[in-house]
């Protein structure tokens, strides 16, 4: 008896969309999900993506006499510049070498020390 109530009630509800509308609602739900990816890509990707190629762009162009800043926070110029580090002038007479990717930022020519 419990078994024929239930078929009952089931028969009695809405027929499944089936055919009709099923790629409609399937681009409706999906849309607020493409809509966030977007959002990400445009706030959080391509400015990231841009940064980087600035940073590879100045890596790229270092050259003797410049005046760096690390990401280490230690100011410094440029006395040779290898195919993967360099060698930076700290202080008088104090000179280390340290990787080509570590170098955070161009200082300003006029920059004092």
């Amino acid at each position: 008896m419990f078994l024929d109530l239930v078929n009952i009630a089931y028969a009695m509800g809405p027929a499944p969309e089936g055919g009709q509308g099923g790629a409609g609602g399937l681009f409706t739900s999906l849309l607020p999900l493409i809509l966030i990816f977007v959002i990400f890509y445009f706030l959080l990707i391509r400015p990231q993506q841009k940064r980087a190629k600035e940073h590879r762009n100045m890596i790229a162009n270092l050259k003797k006499g410049d005046k760096i800043i690390t990401s280490g926070g230690i100011y410094g110029i440029i006395e040779a510049v290898g195919t993967n580090s360099i060698t930076v002038k700290i202080a008088e007479n104090v000179k280390a070498k340290i990787g080509k990717a570590y170098v955070a930022t161009l200082r300003a020519p006029a920059d004092e020390d």
